[in-house]
């Protein structure tokens, strides 16, 4: 366990990248199944771990679907998210006006870790 103000990952070691998706509760499956399609593409991408789609318990939380995905670096997730087809994909999602969405995208470390 670590408590102090510094990330428990070096640099150049792993990642966490996590997009909290404010969408409609009514827009979810649809939007999980776009989601799904840009995953896919970012599994085939070298650096890439693995990446989950929570989905809220309750149609009233504010933000209805969380992606959590971890790279091998902070620079394998770039050059992945550069990916011309992956960007299209995403931009189209963005301005999909049947299903309204607000992404909250960052990378993160880890700053306290009870494992």
């Amino acid at each position: 366990m670590t408590t102090d103000n510094q990330p428990v990952d070096a640099p150049g070691s792993s990642v966490t990248f996590i997009n909290i998706f404010e969408v409609a509760a009514e827009q979810v499956d649809a939007f999980a199944a776009q989601w799904e399609e840009r995953a896919a593409i970012m599994s085939t991408k070298p650096g890439f771990i693995d990446s989950r789609l929570h989905r809220a318990r309750s149609s009233e939380s504010r933000f209805q679907l969380v992606n959590v995905a971890h790279w091998e670096s902070q620079e394998a997730w770039e050059a992945a998210t550069a990916d011309t087809e992956f960007q299209a994909r995403t931009r189209a999602a963005r301005e999909n006006k049947q299903t309204p969405i607000t992404a909250n995208p960052a990378l993160y470390d880890v700053a306290v870790d009870f494992s």
